[in-house]
């Protein structure tokens, strides 16, 4: 298994996929370790002084002006942690607990947070170990940062709270504990790590969706007798949008080769422009791609961000700072719903203009063997459209919404959080919506025989029949197929048969 070393840097997202998703181990660098000791003997000065420190030998948030004696300091941290681990409801997945403490790691990594080296070693063994605190659903306001999730982590890292081992089971037998000293309690909560790392998990999974979504409309626009000549490389280039001229490239690359397409296109067609959910795919894929573009630059400077309150400058100043705020991940991450909402919504219209035969260009109606003895996949588009009604809902952003906290010290709050749970959701609503879409087209492709599909739309026909789910026919139970379909999505092996072929 693969090791992600952790160092003064940034971790990318492809380390923090490896480490949530599959399982990485973690190190912290040499050099990381040297710098969290630089960092630390800061702090070490400043416990020492009469005067007090924020968050160093002071309360937190509105209780900042007490000064607390040397002797309750360690209390002060315990204390901290215990009380901030206040997430209630439902348990957070696995993966993301993972993400958020890689990510508070790399924080720490920096040096800027005054931690002792132990207490990040200790950090980075845990995570290392596939130990994962439990972590539920409510709790963070995205300000300061993500701070009942991250209080969940390190009171696992005290020997305290529920845990699960690597094989999800909870440890039921007492767990040696690391006793935090000044500063250290408010480091290891203080950080944009959970929606942070829910922003690069969902970057991840928008490449794969995007490209699986520029699949499933060729083979719409293919098996509904559609025309490609909307898609040319010059009449893209009239709006040179970077991601519309992509997800144009891709549809091109699919149909190639298509008998299919190659059957209308004679003098006799009079098919002059097709509705805007085939015409206009590349304009509203490209646009989600853009979307995703700005939210990866935001979420890529976030992941070189080191963020603690107080931070531990370059030249040992310890300072207030209000860089835990939530805003810009909150925002890239409600952008993306309403992204991944409208490529769902075409994707739908797509999926229900097949079963109409007003619409189908010679189909069966609903795709059905038999209509009216056989409602064929009628209802497979009402599932689509009640995703999609789930999606809208979704796309409405948690980032306009923010409720005071803390007597009103902390006043206006990201919900950047809820903005990342809430697109998690969506994007697996978006996952099944083209799911539904490529079984359907799949369909209408083997009933447009004896024409031929291209090769890439009969490789993604192929996957799905080899992976149990049935060409034409009488019906049969249904929602196995459709999970089927949205497995082969989500697996990214619908859109590596475009990166195969084109």
């Amino acid at each position: 298994m693969s090791t992600v070393v952790v160092g003064t840097g940034p971790v990318s997202i492809a380390d923090v996929v490896a480490v949530a998703r599959h399982g990485a181990g973690v190190r912290l660098s040499d050099e990381a370790l040297a710098a969290i000791a630089r960092g630390r003997s800061v702090v070490d000065e400043l416990a020492a002084d009469t005067r007090p420190h924020y968050g160093i030998s002071t309360g937190f948030g509105a209780l900042a002006a007490l000064s607390i004696p040397a002797d309750k300091r360690l209390d002060l941290q315990r204390s901290l942690v215990r009380s901030h681990a206040a997430s209630t409801g439902p348990e957070v997945e696995r993966e993301v607990v993972r993400a958020l403490m890689l990510l508070r790691l790399s924080t720490l990594a920096t040096g800027h947070t005054g931690v002792r080296p132990e207490t990040a070693s200790a950090y980075a063994a845990m995570l290392d170990s596939g130990l994962t605190p439990v972590v539920r659903e409510y709790g963070s306001l995205g300000c300061s940062g993500d701070l009942a999730p991250l209080a969940h982590c390190a009171l696992a890292l005290m020997g305290e709270g529920e845990v699960r081992d690597a094989s999800g089971r909870l440890v039921e037998e007492a767990r040696p504990g690391h006793t935090l000293t000044e500063k250290e309690g408010l480091a290891l909560i203080n950080g944009t790590d959970g929606m942070l790392g829910m922003l690069a998990l969902a970057l991840h999974d928008l490449d794969v969706l995007l490209d699986t979504a520029d699949v499933a409309a060729a083979m719409s626009v293919e098996s509904l007798l559609g025309t490609d000549a909307v898609f040319a490389a010059d009449l893209q280039g009239l709006r040179p949008h970077p991601g519309q001229a992509t997800s144009a490239a891709n549809i091109r690359a699919v149909l190639h080769g298509s008998g299919i397409m190659a059957s209308h296109k004679t003098p006799e067609c009079t098919r002059v422009q097709d509705a805007y959910s085939l015409r206009c795919a590349p304009q509203v894929h490209g646009a989600a791609r853009d979307t995703v573009e700005h939210a990866r630059a935001v979420a890529e400077r976030e992941l070189a961000a080191a963020i603690d309150n107080p931070v531990i400058t370059d030249d040992g100043r310890v300072e207030s700072n209000g860089n835990f705020h939530g805003a810009p991940v909150g925002y890239v991450l409600d952008f993306l719903a309403i992204a991944v909402a409208d490529v769902a919504s075409m994707s739908e219209r797509r999926t229900d203009r097949f079963l109409d035969v007003s619409r189908n260009h010679g189909l069966p109606a609903f795709l059905a063997h038999d209509p009216g003895v056989d409602s064929g996949l009628m209802i497979a588009q009402y599932t689509a459209a009640g995703l999609v009604s789930e999606l809208k809902r979704l796309a409405v952003p948690a980032s306009v919404d923010s409720i005071p906290s803390s007597a009103m010290q902390e006043d206006h709050v990201s919900m950047g959080w809820h903005a990342a749970r809430k697109l998690r959701r969506a994007i697996d609503g978006l996952t099944r919506v083209l799911g539904i879409e490529l079984l359907t087209a799949a369909r209408a492709i083997d009933l447009r025989a004896p024409l031929h599909p291209s090769p890439v739309t009969r490789a993604v026909r192929d996957l799905l029949r080899d992976a149990g789910i049935p060409g034409p026919g009488p019906d049969t139970y249904l929602s196995p197929d459709l999970e089927t379909a949205a497995d082969a999505v989500r697996s990214g092996a619908v859109a590596a048969q475009l990166g195969a072929r084109s």
